[in-house]
């Protein structure tokens, strides 16, 4: 069997898993620096976008398409390619359809995809620069039926890792966001705590992995990717099973395919659970998921393009284990990179952790991430105060 994959960046990470499962591997990448481009059996270095791709498939008689593309840019580009090589070669392409990615590639249709579903979100408005003009001299502090209230999140409706979203304490930060973008549109602040879920969705069947605790909103709107994050989330009032369910069914009602991220802000003191966003790429929490899980989402994407993929299997063979990440603090950076280069020789495509070693390092060496598994919450913590990660 052969499989295009599309993307070197992330193709370590399921290249080994093919290999095992007797898959000849073919590779596009459009940057000649790329890292992994030897890991694949034969390579293609091509130009941006999907015309390259559609071709060499074709050219190759490939059995399927894997794109792994974890930015939000080409993934239109993906969608369409997937409709052509599926509607006219019966070739399966294992991402979401163009109408699901179109939703959730937009920040603003996604949000009122929520709203015409019935799928509580935090409340929001369009608003342009000529209209937040007018309502700052406005003392009735009114343009249209809402009010423009402090704090308030405003967002670009395209924008990816917190590009384009700023958190206004106040008129001044408002006015300092529309002296550089034209329109905006206004979400309402939520106080509480992010979770996400990664689901897994291919030809009807979808499964919600372990939800990922990704801590507090705060008002100085720390990334994500500085927080500490846990897995399973363990939240005051939260159902774990209920929150999977939900995200099933909002996966089910966008008809999204592939590897899908539903990310939540739930209120401890209200109860009050509300849906932010979606992404239809694989997930920058995903060695959380994997680590608490035993599952690992690229891989199932592999398996989705081998035609044998099963929900059912993968709630089988889900574990639980107790994961903890966060950022790899740079005194610690050369030592513990020194460690897990030793230890790779250890790591197999199924088992990252050892008992000597219960912690994976990951990510661009500017901004590696450490993720530590073990029994239960606690023993991670300790864990991390052995590696003096923290104290």
């Amino acid at each position: 069997m052969k499989i295009l994959f599309i993307g070197a960046r992330l193709f370590n990470e399921v290249a080994g898993y093919a290999k095992e499962k007797g898959i000849d591997t073919i590779l596009t990448e459009s940057n000649k620096d790329s890292p992994n481009l030897k890991l694949a059996n034969k390579l293609f270095i091509v130009p941006r976008g999907m015309d390259s791709p559609v071709e060499i498939a074709l050219s190759e008689d490939v059995d399927a398409v894997v794109p792994l593309i974890g930015i939000d840019k080409p993934l239109i580009d993906v969608a369409k390619m997937k409709e052509l090589l599926e509607k006219e070669y019966n070739l399966p392409v294992v991402a979401s359809n163009l109408h699901s990615t179109e939703i959730a590639s937009d920040k603003l249709k996604t949000k009122k995809f929520f709203q015409e579903n019935n799928i509580k979100t935090p409340e929001f408005f369009e608003i342009n620069r000529k209209q937040f003009l007018k309502e700052k001299s406005d003392k009735l502090n009114q343009f249209t039926e809402f009010n423009l209230d402090y704090p308030s999140v405003l967002k670009q409706s395209e924008g990816q890792g917190g590009s384009g979203i700023k958190l206004a304490l106040c008129k001044d930060d408002a006015c300092d966001y529309f002296k550089e973008f034209e329109h905006a549109f206004v979400e309402k602040f939520v106080k509480g705590i992010e979770v996400s879920v990664e689901v897994l969705s291919w030809k009807g069947q979808s499964i919600a992995l372990t939800p990922v605790y990704k801590g507090e909103t705060t008002l100085d709107f720390l990334h994500p990717l500085n927080k500490i994050r846990t897995a399973p989330a363990e939240v005051n009032h939260l159902d774990n099973q209920k929150l999977r369910k939900l995200a099933e069914k909002i996966v089910a009602k966008m008809g999204a395919s592939g590897t899908i991220e539903v990310e939540f802000i739930f209120d401890p003191e209200t109860n009050e659970l509300n849906v932010i966003e979606m992404n239809t790429r694989p997930s920058g929490t995903r060695y959380l998921t994997l680590t608490s899980s035993g599952i690992n989402p690229l891989q199932q994407l592999v398996d989705m393009g081998t035609g044998h993929w099963d929900k059912k299997i993968v709630e089988d063979n889900m574990k639980k284990y107790s994961a903890f990440e966060m950022p790899l603090p740079l005194h610690r950076k050369k030592e513990m990179n020194e460690i897990f280069s030793k230890g790779k020789k250890d790591i197999t495509n199924n088992h990252l952790f050892s008992k000597n070693r219960p912690w994976i390092l990951h990510g661009h060496e500017k901004a590696q991430r450490i993720t530590i598994r073990a029994k239960n919450s606690d023993e991670t913590i300790e864990i991390a105060k052995k590696l003096k990660i923290v104290e």
